[in-house]
């Protein structure tokens, strides 16, 4: 019997490119999906006819809690700080007499400690947490410091008899998407833009800070994966609860490193005049956007031990160097360059 499954952020660039690959892959699964507003619900609906489609977002609490408490695998994509529709969902669940899976989106922001402001952007961290060796240090970050710490408790907390979680935590994620709404990733695509707007690239101070990156769509393939798994009886050869921690990752990449290759290709390009790197202070970057110092000034290193060794997922993804030629032309375009 096909599985029912709830979805959220369907229409978002890393829910929508998942439920992309998972409706090629299994068209016989029953899925709903929250969508926010009936233009997207539209574009949904064109694209997976057999898609049924609720209209809400995540404050509709109710709503959710009651979705959740009729299906048998959740995909949580949207908003991964959202605090009162992950206890929807697991309120949801929880109601549940037989056996139910919650695949929860974090995100890899949540390792390094963002109160340490001082240190943004000033040295690559030799610290690389193993989602299988250090999941018992990662799932105990405080939640002081550590975004997302807050949320992925909440799933966590969730785990009894009957509600098995998997949190699936990626870094940053790059290539385009495939799903009905937005295709366009967030920290490379951004430093890019801001880089153009502003006339020359820049990093924050030292630049040397270091993340792990994957291509969307390798992203996509681990969620088929782990859906898969919540499928089969007892949640087929998946980790799940406390120590279902999924890192997803297939390289790294230093910010300075990435400041400098947009720079040299955007001048290539005729979009900037120089290709030199302007080093720029915390406060400076934040005036570019609210999160930059975080999105491009922090460390972020976790390999995906348990997707590789557990699940045999293999990422194939092109390597981010070879998508940013076509990043810059689309921001370019995007700006009217």
């Amino acid at each position: 019997m096909a599985p029912k499954i709830f979805a959220t952020g369907a229409s978002g660039y890393i829910g929508g490119t998942a439920l992309d690959v998972i409706i090629k892959a299994h068209p016989e699964y029953e899925i709903t999906a929250l969508v926010r507003n009936p233009e997207k619900g539209t574009a949904v609906t064109k694209k997976y006819p057999d898609v049924r489609i609720i209209s809400g977002d995540l404050d509709s609490g109710p709503l959710i809690e009651e979705e959740s408490s009729k299906a048998d695998i959740v995909l949580h994509f949207a908003d991964c700080d959202h605090v009162s529709s992950a206890k929807s969902i697991a309120a949801g669940l929880g109601k549940r007499t037989e056996p139910s899976y919650l695949i929860h989106t974090s995100g890899a922001a949540i390792l390094p400690d963002i109160n340490r402001v001082s240190e943004f952007g000033k040295a690559a961290s030799d610290k690389i947490y193993d989602d299988i060796d250090n999941v018992q240090e990662i799932t105990s970050l405080p939640e002081s410091g550590h975004i997302h710490r807050d949320v992925d408790s909440i799933v966590i907390g969730a785990n009894s008899n009957t509600l098995k979680t998997a949190i699936v935590c990626p870094p940053t994620i790059y290539g385009p998407g495939s799903g009905s709404g937005n295709v366009r990733s967030n920290q490379v695509p951004e430093l890019t833009k801001h880089t153009l707007k502003r006339g020359q690239a820049f990093q924050v101070t030292n630049g040397a800070t270091i993340w792990n990156n994957v291509h969307v769509q390798d992203l996509a393939n681990l969620y088929l994966l782990l859906t898969e798994a919540a499928a089969e009886p007892g949640g087929g050869k998946a980790t799940w609860g406390p120590e279902g921690y999924y890192f997803a990752e297939n390289g790294e990449h230093s910010w300075g490193e990435i400041a400098k290759k947009i720079a040299k290709k955007a001048k290539t390009k005729g979009y900037l005049k120089t290709d030199e790197v302007i080093s720029l202070p915390t406060e400076e970057v934040i005036k570019h956007h609210p999160f930059g110092h975080i999105l491009w000034g922090t460390n972020s290193r976790g390999w995906a031990s348990r997707a590789r060794n557990i699940l045999g997922w293999e990422p194939k993804g092109a390597p981010l160097d070879e998508t940013l030629d076509d990043v810059i032309e689309s921001e370019a375009k995007a700006l009217g360059l």
